[in-house]
């Protein structure tokens, strides 16, 4: 396991994609799989970083896991800040018109879509996030 420990800031997202993505490369991950993780990273922490310690910023972790049989990255955002459940929102309706929808949450849908897993817990004091990609 491999940790990152930073403040939640959207100017930070270059660096959690960089330290995801050296672990990816030494995993051989495809190219695919590669882009869909690191849209979820730009999602979920940008979201940490705007709403869970708003007005103010706070520290974030993110730990990348390998799973060996089969192949897979676990990767999970932890902070200290308001609890939330991202995964609690109703999913948009992507059939309505753009007219029609509400602005928001189409991002936390496109993860849900493109991992194998996404879990929440909030536990001592932490919001926890985990998504799964199989490789």
């Amino acid at each position: 396991m491999k940790e990152l420990n930073l403040e939640a800031t959207l100017q930070n997202i270059p660096r959690v994609t960089e330290f995801v993505d050296a672990q990816l490369e030494a995993l051989d991950c495809p190219p695919k799989a590669q882009m869909q993780l690191d849209v979820a990273i730009d999602e979920l922490f940008s979201n940490i970083s705007r709403y869970a310690y708003d007005p103010t910023t706070g520290p974030a972790t993110v730990r990348v896991e390998v799973e060996r049989e089969p192949l897979a990255v676990i990767i999970t955002f932890i902070d200290h800040g308001k609890p939330y459940d991202p995964l609690s929102a109703r999913d948009p309706d992507v059939k309505a018109a753009l007219k029609d929808r509400p602005i928001g949450g189409l991002g936390v849908f496109l993860v849900k879509k493109t991992m194998d897993a996404v879990q929440y817990e909030y536990r001592e004091g932490k919001n926890i996030l985990r998504i799964k990609k199989q490789l």
